[in-house]
């Protein structure tokens, strides 16, 4: 994938996981967006190591959807948990 499928990417699973996960976040829709392509990329790369399959096929492929949305969440409660301790 290009990188502008990995941004539209990271941007909408981003969304979904925002929807995934309501309340108070650190950041506004910038934020939603690197946390969402930063998830994106830990997914496939933890999909990767940890269960050795191709999670990152395609942009339509069920399989990086659900490695970046996981990766996503993941992300998105790291943030949430810094940020509450500051």
């Amino acid at each position: 994938m290009g990188i502008l499928a990995w941004i539209l990417l990271g941007l909408l699973a981003g969304i979904i996981a925002k929807m995934l996960m309501p309340g108070k976040d650190p950041g506004g829709i910038i934020v939603t967006t690197l946390i969402g392509i930063a998830g994106a990329l830990l997914g496939g790369w933890l999909g990767k190591v940890l269960f050795d399959v191709d999670s990152v096929d395609g942009f339509f492929e069920l399989s990086t959807w659900i490695a970046a949305i996981v990766g996503s969440l993941v992300l998105l409660a790291v943030a949430r948990l810094f940020a509450r301790h500051k």
